[in-house]
């Protein structure tokens, strides 16, 4: 295998596109005769104001954003948005809902009831988050401030392909772990944050897209840092942003674009899931998924085995095989294949192979 790499399955930091790799290394030494590295020169320059804009500019593309969304490189990942949404939008009188379905949706209502009135739509508890809710188990608040959804639960691997309708309410929605993995409408989303680390190249950046009209109600009268309007009004740049990391992010949003965009990643990220869960599906006695198929994830996929001492000899096999990262979340346990845009289905097709052998020695 070119480079002596292994297939990467981690669920983030992940695996980025090797022909990314390959270009970011190719200028690592001398950035465009620039004579120093990407990673030297000030944030102020024109060098690297050209690599900010055109980053920006992808992202619009891709995604079919228009001119009333706001594209933010930030820092601190999802967790910090957790906290920073309700302070801007959340406050004395106003209500936010917040659909749980998982750890990272725990985490960020949490966060929020510190700010201002939250309603849980929909408890994953009650199911022990092995489905997603249907429209109708939805309570929903009149006139709530906004409609919170994780899209792609990491520990749990269920996923949102059909957001909840919320009548007109701004949807807001964590995608960290699935953003540009297939199409999506933009319209109903008043603002989509993701850490970078999965889908979108390495740690370290933020990419928060807020649509205006609901940047505008945001609260004026917070601490600098912690406000949008002042990383709209400055374009990202009132401080030192990371700005490796938003060149590496380019270089990703530059591959998508190469592949033929998001909606050509989707057959692929399709043809990865329908592969592994088909496999499972026929031989569901060893390798058992948890989740409900109507809400299985296309980026993590979770399965048991047996016994845990197989998932472990699994685990330990796979790693000698040359696959990484198959153990699941410590929280749960088990087997978590990662497949994250990068992740080809040559790597899906070389485990299921894996899983075919493995089982029959150990079955």
């Amino acid at each position: 295998m070119k480079y002596d790499r292994i297939y990467n399955f981690n669920a983030g930091p992940a695996a980025v596109p090797l022909e990314a790799l390959e270009a970011v290394h190719e200028k690592w030494f001398n950035f465009e005769g620039a004579g120093m590295a990407l990673m030297e020169m000030s944030h102020r320059s024109k060098e690297y104001d050209a690599i900010h804009e055109e980053t920006i500019r992808l992202i619009k593309k891709l995604m079919g954003l228009g001119d009333n969304y706001h594209v933010l490189f930030l820092q601190g990942g999802a967790s910090l948005q957790f906290a920073m949404l309700a302070m801007n939008f959340l406050g004395q009188g106003n209500t936010a809902d917040y659909i749980n379905t998982g750890t990272w949706s725990t985490k960020a209502i949490k966060e929020a009831k510190l700010f201002g009135n939250v309603n849980v739509a929909f408890d994953g508890n009650e199911v022990e988050f092995m489905r997603l809710p249907k429209q109708n188990e939805l309570k929903l608040t009149a006139g709530a401030k906004y409609v919170h959804i994780t899209s792609n639960n990491t520990i749990k691997g269920t996923q949102f392909f059909d957001f909840p309708e919320t009548n007109g309410i701004p949807l807001v929605c964590d995608m960290s772990s699935d953003i540009m993995s297939h199409t999506i409408d933009p319209e109903p989303f008043g603002m989509i944050y993701a850490g970078a680390q999965k889908n979108l190249g390495p740690s370290g950046v933020t990419l928060v897209i807020l649509r205006d009209d609901l940047y505008k109600t945001a609260n004026p009268d917070l601490t600098t840092m912690l406000k949008y309007s002042t990383h709209v009004e400055k374009n990202s740049l009132y401080n030192t942003p990371n700005t490796f990391g938003i060149y590496f992010m380019g270089q990703v949003l530059k591959w998508i674009d190469d592949q033929g965009g998001i909606a050509a990643v989707e057959k692929v990220n399709k043809a990865k899931a329908d592969l592994l869960y088909g496999f499972m599906d026929e031989n569901k006695d060893f390798y058992r998924g948890p989740v409900a198929a109507d809400s299985r994830s296309w980026m993590n996929v979770c399965m048991r085995l047996p016994s845990e001492e197989l998932e472990a000899k699994f685990v330990k096999e796979g790693r000698e095989a040359g696959f990484n990262g198959l153990k699941g979340h410590r929280s749960v346990g088990g087997i978590r294949v990662s497949m994250y845009n990068a992740t080809g289905l040559n790597a899906i097709e070389a485990v299921v192979e894996f899983m075919k052998v493995f089982m029959k020695n150990n079955g």
